[in-house]
Parts: C-alpha cells; structure tokens; sequence
C-alpha cells in the first residue's frame, strides 16, 4: 500500500491552482470537471501520480468557502532551506504564518504557511 494523495475541498479553483503551482512550484497534473455532479477535481503535486502523493483539489460548484474544523493539522513538505522557500511564498504573494526556525522543543528548522483556503502548509528543512 501507499498513499495516493490528500483531498482538499477549495473556494475557489483556479485561486487555488495557481497558489500551489506559482508559489509552491508544484504541476497540474490532471483536471477533470463532472458536470452531472457539479463539481471539478484538479490534482497537483511535484511527481507523477505514480511516482508519489499528490493533492487532490476538489471545487463543488457554488461552494465558495468551508470551514476547516479543527481535526484536520498541516501538509508538510521537505524543503533544502525553509528560510529561502519563506522568502520565495512571501515574493510571490503568499501568506506565511509561522516564520522559519527551529521548532519549540527541538532543532528541526521550520515554517508554516496557508493556502488561500486557510490550509495550513509546514516547511520542513531536510539540509542541515
């Protein structure tokens, strides 16, 4: 088994399409609209499908917001340098909400950031 990707229900498609493929640097890799159920899904992500997890953004026709709920915690990606990967979503207007550094009670260097869905997105620093 493995995991294929993580849904996340967007306000606002190509909003949302161009923050993770602008400012996260990921591709669409397909999209596909089902008229009969009024909804559209679009996925991203950094390799092919086959090669590793992707995000699944589904839009719901007429369904501009949600409420994220308090369950659900973060996207986390691996990142060279979480200070340089902040400067680069702060540049190409994006949002970061914990600026980089170690995490409390620990060394690991990271950040977090929101998508314009209030999806929250953790830099992790895999260099060292």
């Amino acid at each position: 088994m493995r995991i294929l990707h993580t849904m996340l229900r967007v306000g606002d498609l190509d909003r949302s399409i161009q923050f993770y493929t602008e400012v996260l640097g990921m591709h669409v890799l397909r999209r596909t609209d089902y008229p009969e159920g009024k909804f559209t899904l679009a996925f991203v992500g950094y390799q092919t499908e086959a090669e590793g997890a992707v995000l699944e953004l589904t839009y719901n026709w007429g369904v501009g917001r949600y409420e994220l709920g308090t369950a659900f915690g973060h996207i986390a990606l691996a990142v060279d340098d979480v200070y340089e990967a902040c400067e680069r979503v702060t540049e190409r207007g994006g949002k970061v909400v914990r600026p980089a550094g170690p995490m409390k009670h620990g060394t690991t260097v990271i950040a977090f950031i929101e998508d314009p869905d209030g999806y929250r997105i953790e830099f992790v620093q895999t260099r060292h």
